[in-house]
């Protein structure tokens, strides 16, 4: 069974800021969701999966997984959970299978259950023929690949994406959003950050805007289309967060 998340008021302040990185956050991710976090540099994107995974603490809200009607504790979700950041998170000086087999002895998998996920992940991700050569080497798109591969390597049931194809070839990209639309097919839920909209509209079936902080859209990409009378993502997009320059 899929899991689903609730984020029920969640704020948070950054040590020495004045504003607020996030006021009062209220979003649901239902069981399945491929769902886009989206919004200018600065909005909240990051501070938010960050907190949903774990990382950082919020100041007031919570945030809660359930599994069917049954909440998740925390030593559960931390089993369930994969992550894969916009740094790169991996050994550059080690070979992809050498990388693999590091974190996989992190998530407590055993060898043999290693070297078959390795092999299975490199081989759908394209990366079979260099899995013995240093990442160092490898181009942007076949790093990126290989963040993907460590994140969802102890098969997780819940799969956070923070910009997983930025700087990737047109290649790369494909067979990466054609990977996630596999694993939720397979009942994989998704939470995903990206600034290449078409392909946000591509991917994702609902999406959370948030500018300054502040949720200000929230539904199914094309309910947000129809009510908004836009024709695609990045209109909608421009017409809610403006035009002006972001640093």
């Amino acid at each position: 069974m899929s899991v689903g998340i609730a984020i029920d008021q969640v704020s948070y302040r950054y040590q020495n800021e004045v504003d607020q990185a996030l006021k009062s956050v209220r979003l649901s991710v239902l069981p399945g969701d491929i769902f886009g976090l989206l919004g200018p540099n600065g909005a909240g994107k990051t501070t938010l999966m960050s907190i949903m995974v774990g990382i950082l603490k919020p100041d007031e809200g919570s945030v809660s997984y359930y599994d069917g009607k049954r909440s998740l504790d925390r030593q559960e979700i931390r089993g369930i959970i994969g992550y894969v950041p916009q740094d790169y998170a991996f050994y550059p000086e080690l070979t992809p299978l050498q990388n693999l087999a590091y974190f996989g002895a992190m998530y407590n998998m055993s060898a043999s259950r290693i070297r078959k996920r390795s092999g299975e992940l490199l081989d759908v991700l394209g990366l079979s023929n260099v899995a013995g050569k240093k990442v160092s080497a490898f181009s942007g798109g076949m790093k990126r690949r290989v963040n993907l591969a460590i994140g969802i390597l102890h098969e997780p049931r819940v799969i956070f994406l923070d910009e997983p194809t930025v700087g990737v070839d047109v290649q790369s990209r494909h067979a990466i959003v054609s990977f996630l639309k596999e694993l939720s097919r397979n009942g994989v839920t998704i939470v995903y950050t990206s600034h290449h909209l078409a392909e946000a509209e591509e991917l994702c079936n609902r999406i959370a805007m948030i500018d300054h902080g502040k949720v200000i859209a929230f539904d199914h990409v094309s309910s947000l289309l129809k009510t908004n009378n836009s024709k695609d993502l990045q209109s909608l997009f421009l017409a809610l967060t403006g035009i002006s320059y972001r640093d």
